[in-house]
C-alpha cells in the first residue's frame, strides 16, 4: 500500500497561461485543504466530490498568494487510482514554485519521474504497455505518431497481444493435459490444428515486429542526412523541406561548410535533417573539417537523401557516393529536372542496386515536397501503417515479441523434426512467458524501473 502523498508541477516550467500542481495519495484532500481556501466560505475542500471544481486562492506561510482553481478526483476514479487534487494558478515560475512549496510544507512529498503514472500502474488503472505509451504520446513529433501512441494508451497493443496469449494459453492447456494425464480421456491434438495455431500466432508477432521501424519513425522521427557533391542543390532541398530559407544558397562551391540542422515534418514522418558540406577534395582547412563532419553524419544517419544534379553528367564524386549508399536506407534525388534539356544526360544506370528508391524533382518547385514525402513514406513503411491496430513502441517490447516469435518457431520445428508434444509444450510456455513480460503481467521491478527511467517529473 502506498501511504505517501506526492506533488509535482504537471505543466512545463516557465511562463505560461496557467501552472498546474498535482497532488496524489491518501492525504491529497487534507493537504489541499491546508493550502487552498475556496472563495465561497460555505464550500469545503474535504467535502468536495469527484469531478468538481472550486475557485479560490492558495496560501503560503499564512499569506494569500494567487487566484487558484482546484479540481477534485476521488479514488479510484482518477488517473492514479488514488485521491487526486489539481491546483491551477497563474503561469510563471514564482507562482508555481510558491504553490509547490506550500504543498510540501503542508505534508506532501516531491514526486519522482513518472511517479503518477507508476502509481496508476501499481493501482491497476493501466497496464505496462499503456504506461509506456504515455511518454510516447508526450514525445510524439507528428500527428500520426501521436495517433499510434494514443491507440496504445487506449489498450490497442494490449488487446492485440491478449488475443495471441488467449490462443496460446488454450493450446498450452491442451498440451499439458495430453502429456501429464495420459490415463484421462483427453482428445488428441491434431497436427494440423497445432501447426495452424502456432503459425497464426507467429505470423501476428512477425507483423508486429516488422511494423516496429515504421512506428518508431512516426513517433520519434528519423535522423536524415542530405548529402552530395557541391552545387547539386542540397541546401535548396533543405529550404524546400523546411518551408523557409534555412540554409544559404549560392552558386559558389563550398558555401555550406558546416552542418545545418533542421527538424521538419515531411507528410506524417518527422525528419531530423542535416544539410552537409559538399563532398569533394579540398585544400581549404575549414571546408575540409565540414566535409569530415558530413562523412560522420552520413554514417550516423538512419536515412540518406543523396542529391545528384540530374541535368548534368555524373562525376567521380557522384559514383563514389552511390557506392557508399549501397545497403543503406537511401533515396537518390535527381535534382534540377527543370534544367534538363537532354534526357539521359545523367547516367541513371550507376544508381542501380545502390538505392531503395530514385526520385526526380526540382527542389525549386513546391510540388517536389510531396514527391519526396511519398518516396520516404513508401521506403519507411509508414504509408501503410494503421495507427489504430496496435504497435510495438519500445525496444523492450520489441525484444519480448522477438523472443516469443522465436519460441513459436522452435515449437514448429520441434514438431516437424519428430519431437513429442512435451517439447512443443515447453516452447509454447516460453512464448507465453515472453508475452507476459511484454504486457507487464510478469515484469519484475527492474523492468518497471527501466520503463519509468524515461519519464519526466509531473507525469
Amino acid at each position: 500500500m502506498i501511504d505517501t502523498t506526492i506533488c509535482a508541477l504537471a505543466t512545463p516550467p516557465g511562463e505560461g497561461g496557467i501552472a498546474v500542481v498535482r497532488l496524489s495519495g491518501p492525504e491529497a484532500y487534507p493537504i489541499a485543504a491546508r493550502v487552498f481556501a475556496p472563495i465561497d466560505p460555505n464550500k469545503s475542500v474535504m467535502d468536495a466530490r469527484g469531478y468538481t471544481a472550486l475557485f479560490g486562492h492558495y496560501r503560503l506561510d499564512g499569506r494569500q498568494m494567487d487566484e487558484t482553481v482546484a479540481l477534485f478526483f476521488r479514488a479510484p476514479r482518477s488517473y492514479t487510482g488514488e485521491d487526486v487534487v489539481e491546483l491551477s494558478c497563474h503561469g510563471g515560475r514564482a507562482m508555481a514554485d510558491g504553490l509547490i512549496q506550500a504543498c510540501l510544507k503542508a505534508g506532501a512529498a516531491p514526486a519522482g519521474p513518472g511517479e503518477f503514472t507508476r502509481r496508476a500502474l501499481l493501482n491497476g488503472r493501466i497496464g505496462l504497455t499503456q504506461a509506456e505509451a504515455v511518454m510516447e504520446l508526450i514525445g510524439a513529433a507528428g500527428r500520426q505518431g501521436a495517433a499510434l501512441a494514443a491507440a496504445q494508451l487506449e489498450g490497442a497493443l494490449a488487446r492485440r497481444i491478449g488475443r495471441i496469449q488467449s490462443d496460446l494459453t488454450a493450446l498450452a492447456s491442451h498440451l499439458a493435459a495430453w502429456v501429464d494425464f495420459p490415463e484421462e480421456d483427453v482428445p488428441q491434438l491434431e497436427d494440423t490444428v497445432l501447426d495452424d495455431t502456432l503459425a497464426a500466432a507467429q505470423q501476428e508477432l512477425t507483423e508486429l515486429i516488422d511494423g516496429y521501424g515504421a512506428g518508431a519513425a512516426l513517433r520519434g522521427g528519423v535522423d536524415t542526412a542530405i548529402v552530395g557533391r557541391p552545387n547539386v542543390g542540397k541546401s535548396t532541398l533543405l529550404n524546400l523541406l523546411a518551408g523557409f530559407d534555412r540554409a544559404i544558397v549560392t552558386p559558389v562551391a563550398g558555401t555550406t561548410r558546416d552542418l545545418v540542422e533542421q527538424a521538419v515534418n515531411l507528410g506524417d514522418v518527422p525528419l531530423n535533417l542535416w544539410d552537409t558540406a559538399g563532398l569533394r577534395d579540398t585544400e581549404d582547412i575549414v571546408e575540409a573539417e565540414g566535409i569530415r563532419r558530413s562523412n560522420r553524419k552520413f554514417e550516423e544517419a538512419s536515412l540518406i537523401l543523396a542529391v545528384f544534379d540530374g541535368s548534368a553528367p555524373a562525376e567521380a564524386e557522384d559514383r563514389e557516393l552511390a557506392g557508399r549508399c549501397r545497403g543503406r536506407q537511401a533515396i537518390a534525388v535527381l535534382n534540377k529536372q527543370d534544367l534538363l534539356e537532354h534526357p539521359g544526360v545523367f547516367d541513371e544506370a550507376m544508381l542501380e542496386g545502390c538505392f531503395k528508391a530514385v526520385v526526380k524533382l526540382s527542389a525549386m518547385a513546391p510540388e517536389a515536397r510531396q514527391t519526396l514525402a511519398d518516396a520516404v513514406a513508401a521506403l519507411l513503411g509508414t504509408a501503410s501503417i494503421d495507427p489504430n491496430a496496435g504497435a510495438l513502441c519500445s525496444q523492450r517490447q520489441l525484444a519480448a515479441a522477438v523472443a516469443a516469435r522465436d519460441a513459436l518457431d522452435e515449437a514448429r520445428r520441434a514438431r516437424a523434426g519428430g519431437f513429442d508434444l512435451d517439447a512443443v509444450g515447453v516452447c509454447v510456455d516460453d512464448a507465453l512467458d515472453a508475452l507476459y513480460q511484454l504486457t507487464g503481467e510478469s515484469a519484475g521491478e527492474a523492468v518497471i524501473d527501466q520503463v519509468f527511467s524515461r519519464f519526466c517529473v509531473g507525469k
